[in-house]
C-alpha cells in the first residue's frame, strides 16, 4: 500500500489515505517520491480559487523522485532508455494533444483545452497522480527528465515551480542588456525571476515584496535593491522605484505577487514605452480598476500575460540549475520539510508567508 495526502474539498482538512500499488501500463514509470513542492497554487487549490478542480485530489505538481519501476521501454527527451535507480523529475503538464489550434498554429500548448496537470486537474480517483504521496504514477507519454549529476534533489526542488514559471515570464519580458527590471513579489516565482533577469542582462534588479525572510533571500541572490511592502505605502513604493530609475521607471516590470492590487502599482512603476509582464495572477482573486488612457495608451505601455510553462521552460530551467547552481544555491530557499502527516501545517505556513519554500518529504 502507498500512503498519500488527499485534498477532499476547498477549506477542508487534508487527509492521509492508503492506495494500492498500481499496475503499470506499457510505457509507464513509477517514482518513489523524494520531495514534492508546496506551491502557492496548492494554497489557492485549498482556498477554492481555481476553477474545474476534480476534488478529491492528491496535491503536488512539481516533484523529484527515484525511478523504482517501469514497463515497456520509456525513454527521455534524447531517446535514452530510462532506468531504475535514476533520480528524475517530470513535466507536470500532460495530455496536451498536439493537434488543436493552440498546439499547432498558436504554438501555445499551455492553452491546449485537453491539457491536464499532475496534482491539480487529476482526481485522486484516477490514481497516484500527485506528489504528496510515497509513490507517483507517471502515465505513458509523461515527459520524464533525469536530473544531471550536478543537481542534487534539494537544489531542483528549491527552485521548484517558480523556475519554469519565471522562465516563461522572462521569455515574455524580452529583457535587454543594461535594462532595469522591477520584480513585484518575493515568493518563489519572484525570486526566480530576479535570478533570471540578472542572467538575461539586467544591470539593475529591484524586488518589491515581503516579509523579511523573503527579502533577505532577494538580497542574497543579487537584487540591487529591495522595497518592503510592509514599510512603505503604495505611493511611497512607486516613488522609490522612480528614485532608483532617474524618474523614469523600470524598463521591464514583472508582476509575480499574486495580488491584483499590485497591477496598478506595476503600471506606475514601469517607464513610458516599457513592458509589463503579468505572471502572478494564476487564480481569480478579483478585479481592479484601470484608466486605459493614462495607464496603457498614453504611456505606450506593452502589457503581456504569461500563463504556466511548457517543457521548453522546464528543460531550460534544469540547464540553468546545472550551470549556475553554486552561484545562486536554490536549495537555500527551503525553509522546512514536512511529513505527509504534517501537510496541513505546511499549507498553513505557506499561506501565511512563514516559509520561503516548503517541501513535502514522504520519507519523514
Amino acid at each position: 500500500m502507498v500512503r498519500a495526502v488527499i485534498m477532499t474539498a476547498p477549506e477542508q482538512p487534508l487527509e492521509v489515505v492508503e492506495f494500492a500499488l498500481p499496475h503499470l501500463e506499457d510505457g509507464a514509470v513509477l517514482l518513489r517520491t523524494i520531495y514534492s513542492e508546496v506551491c502557492g497554487t496548492d494554497v489557492h487549490l485549498h482556498q477554492g480559487h481555481l476553477a474545474g478542480v476534480p476534488y478529491p485530489i492528491i496535491p503536488g505538481h512539481i516533484n523529484v523522485g527515484e525511478i523504482v519501476d517501469l514497463a515497456g521501454a520509456p525513454v527521455d527527451l534524447d531517446g535514452q532508455p530510462l532506468r531504475k535507480g535514476q533520480i528524475a523529475t517530470f513535466l507536470d503538464v500532460h495530455e496536451t494533444c498536439g493537434h488543436c489550434w493552440f498546439c499547432t498554429v498558436a504554438k501555445t500548448t499551455t492553452r491546449c483545452p485537453h491539457r491536464k496537470v499532475y496534482g491539480i486537474t487529476y482526481s485522486a480517483q484516477d490514481g497516484l497522480l500527485g506528489g504528496w504521496s510515497e509513490m507517483i504514477y507517471l502515465k505513458p507519454g509523461v515527459k520524464v527528465l533525469p536530473l544531471p549529476e550536478g543537481i542534487p534533489p534539494q537544489r531542483f526542488i528549491g527552485a521548484g515551480c517558480g523556475l519554469p514559471t519565471a522562465m516563461h515570464a522572462i521569455e515574455r519580458a524580452e529583457i535587454m542588456l543594461g535594462d532595469t527590471v522591477v520584480v513585484q513579489g518575493s515568493g518563489p516565482v519572484g525570486l526566480n525571476a530576479a535570478i533570471l533577469a540578472q542572467l538575461s542582462g539586467a544591470t539593475q534588479v529591484i524586488v518589491v515584496g515581503g516579509p523579511a525572510n523573503r527579502l533577505a533571500e532577494a538580497r542574497r541572490i543579487g537584487a540591487d535593491s529591495v522595497i518592503d511592502i510592509d514599510a512603505l505605502s503604495p505611493a511611497e513604493r512607486i516613488s522609490r522605484v522612480r528614485e532608483l530609475t532617474q524618474g523614469r521607471g523600470a524598463d521591464v516590470t514583472i508582476e509575480a505577487s499574486g495580488n491584483p492590487r499590485a497591477v496598478n502599482e506595476g503600471f506606475a512603476m514601469t517607464r513610458d514605452a516599457g513592458r509589463y509582464v503579468i505572471v502572478g495572477q494564476y487564480t481569480n482573486l478579483g478585479d481592479i480598476s484601470i484608466n486605459p488612457h493614462l495607464d496603457i495608451n498614453q504611456k505606450h505601455l506593452e502589457v503581456r500575460g504569461s500563463w504556466g510553462s511548457d517543457f521548453s521552460h522546464f528543460w531550460r530551467g534544469v540547464r540553468v540549475l546545472d550551470k549556475h547552481g553554486e552561484r545562486f544555491q536554490w536549495e537555500r530557499f527551503i525553509t522546512r520539510s514536512y511529513s505527509l502527516d504534517q501537510a496541513n501545517e505546511a499549507l498553513d505556513d505557506v499561506s501565511h508567508y512563514r516559509a520561503v519554500k516548503a517541501l513535502i518529504d514522504p520519507n519523514l
